[in-house]
């Protein structure tokens, strides 16, 4: 399965509705006025694009996987959205604002990536984006590493699909492409999961690569052993909660 095709539009609509909810402070942050031209990067199914668009912008939303256009297109067909991966970008000086909710942790070429992004702006535009940071899905991820070494498979770092950096790391790349950064935070945000099998889910849905490499009785025994041994830690009230860490910025392109 490649990259560009991994992502199941429907579970991520039915279960991963939290990611574009969350995505609405990013919005007021933004700040969009009418008029403005606006480029989605990482759209997913469109949600926060239509929001955008309640503000009076001409927006374009962009994303790597083709089935997340097309879901999207179904969903809000009076809308632009382009199947075009972040380190594709050709735009030049076209855009008066990029935003970018929950996307930019899935690539592992950030400068290029903020190259691409500082470019697609006009002189004045403004960068906005929000994704995991250092220590997201940590006990997560832990465990399931432990569980999967425990069946005879190691998870590295280049097998994992993210990019978590400090604060420090990703703000020194946005200056070295020219970006003025005028806002950086890192903080805890608790994920609330949907439903009783909301961890199972979570990693169907974000890790679908790395599981559907195992045969099936060891993926069933590693996703049931992480569920048992992460329970008593992130189960809480009848539901699972993830334990998100995101980094939000703010920069202003300035020449």
């Amino acid at each position: 399965m490649t990259r560009r095709n991994q992502w199941d539009a429907h579970l991520y609509d039915q279960h991963h509705s939290f990611v574009s909810e969350y995505g609405h402070d990013l919005v007021k942050l933004l700040n969009p006025t009418s008029g403005e031209r606006i480029l989605d990067v990482g759209c997913g199914t469109g949600d926060l694009m239509n929001t955008l668009v309640d503000f009076g912008v001409d927006g374009l939303g962009v994303d790597q996987s083709e089935t997340m256009v097309v879901k999207a297109k179904e969903k809000y067909p009076e809308l632009s959205f382009e199947v075009k991966d972040v380190l594709e970008l050709d735009f030049q000086g076209e855009f008066d604002a990029v935003f970018s909710n929950a996307t930019l942790h899935w690539v592992k070429e950030p400068k290029l990536a903020l190259e691409k992004m500082y470019e697609s702006l006009k002189v004045g535009g403004r960068f906005v984006a929000e994704f995991g940071g250092a220590g997201n899905v940590e006990l997560i991820l832990n465990e399931f590493r432990k569980q999967c070494q425990q069946e005879g498979y190691s998870v590295t770092n280049e097998s994992l699909p993210w990019y978590f950096p400090t604060i420090g790391q990703y703000t020194s790349l946005m200056e070295a492409v020219g970006f003025q950064v005028t806002c950086a935070v890192h903080f805890n945000r608790p994920t609330v999961l949907d439903g009783e099998d909301g961890l199972r889910n979570w990693l169907h849905m974000f890790m679908p690569n790395f599981l559907h490499s195992l045969p099936d009785d060891v993926e069933m025994r590693v996703l049931t052993n992480v569920e048992n041994n992460l329970r008593q830690i992130l189960y809480k009230d009848k539901q699972w909660e993830a334990d998100y860490k995101r980094i939000r910025v703010m920069a202003i392109k300035h020449e």
